[in-house]
């Protein structure tokens, strides 16, 4: 859960003033995170998307839910590791100057049609991933049925265009080993709605963060008031105008669910690929696959032959 909070009402505040104060120790430094054309980061301290220092969101931010992000999800030997049994075999050309290797069931996602065809399971040096996995609070029943490698290189100007995956099949978590480098998750959303924006705080002390970057309302200004006992009220934008980088360190672990899933579309730009990345996903069945559901059996029988760990890529 994120420890943001709404600061409590003080006598004589407004209700409908609203504001974050994030504790100091828990503020995600913008210098930490090198910015790129996203005009909000992601902070996993806080689960804040927060206005990038040099856009014209800058001191605002906005509760991002759905996402779990753990670094150093495996160790330097594991992935030196992973990756070596990954070369072994063949990467297939994909889509945007990607390389794949797929493990899952033969899928025509337009025509909703599905059949195990050459599928053999989850690779063997999955297991191990898979079973550490259990330990991530988000995670708790995740049983992959799917696992496609992707290899991006930056001298094939590998990218990944904004897309939502598939959720006929696959159900609400995205599951996502960042090998090799770091990179950057771009979040965007063709939503007709509007966000709720609030001011920052960095300190105890209510010093805006940051410094400047918000104005007195008129209210404020003609009163003669000065300082955080002048606070903003929300600030609504359009959906569209925003987007989120969500930066994820080499060897980290990212979930997407919920709203991050269903709601805001995921990419990779180019710009953010700067040497050789691996990325492993993981997929479970959506409801109508699991149990109770109208395609219980087939899901049953994938799930099986899935997590036999004796794969190979189809």
């Amino acid at each position: 859960p994120s420890s943001a909070s709404l600061a409590p009402p003080r006598a004589g505040q407004a209700v409908s003033t609203l504001r974050f104060w994030l504790p100091p120790s828990r503020v995600c430094h913008l210098l930490l995170f090198p910015q790129g054309e996203d005009n909000f980061t992601y902070c996993p301290a806080t689960g804040l998307a927060e206005g990038n220092e040099h856009s014209s969101f800058a001191g605002w931010a906005f509760p991002f839910p759905g996402v779990f992000l753990a670094e150093e999800f495996i160790s330097k030997d594991e992935e030196v590791g992973v990756v070596e049994l990954m070369d072994r075999d063949e990467w297939k050309p994909s889509q945007s100057g990607r390389k794949k290797q797929d493990y899952g069931p033969k899928v025509n996602f337009k025509k909703q049609r599905l059949k195990a065809g050459g599928f053999t399971g989850l690779p063997s040096f999955s297991k191990k991933i898979v079973a550490q996995m259990e330990a991530c609070s988000v995670l708790g029943g995740f049983m992959p049925v799917e696992q496609c490698n992707l290899d991006y290189r930056p001298e094939r100007g590998s990218a990944i265009d904004p897309h939502f995956d598939d959720w006929w099949l696959w159900g609400e978590r995205l599951v996502s080993l960042n090998l090799l480098s770091k990179t950057v998750l771009s979040m965007s959303c063709d939503s007709e709605d509007s966000i709720q924006l609030f001011p920052t705080f960095s300190n105890e002390n209510g010093e805006l963060n940051p410094p400047g970057s918000l104005t007195q309302t008129s209210s404020c200004e003609n009163s003669g008031k000065q300082g955080s006992s002048c606070l903003l009220s929300p600030r609504l934008v359009p959906s569209k105008e925003v987007t989120v980088a969500i930066h994820l360190p080499r060897r980290s672990l990212v979930v997407l669910y919920g709203e991050a899933r269903y709601k805001w579309k995921h990419a990779i730009h180019r710009r953010h690929i700067e040497h050789r990345r691996v990325c492993v996903t993981f997929r479970e069945l959506s409801a109508e696959f699991s149990a109770g559901g109208r395609h219980e059996e087939l899901g049953k029988e994938l799930l099986e032959i899935a997590l036999s760990f004796q794969g190979t890529p189809v």
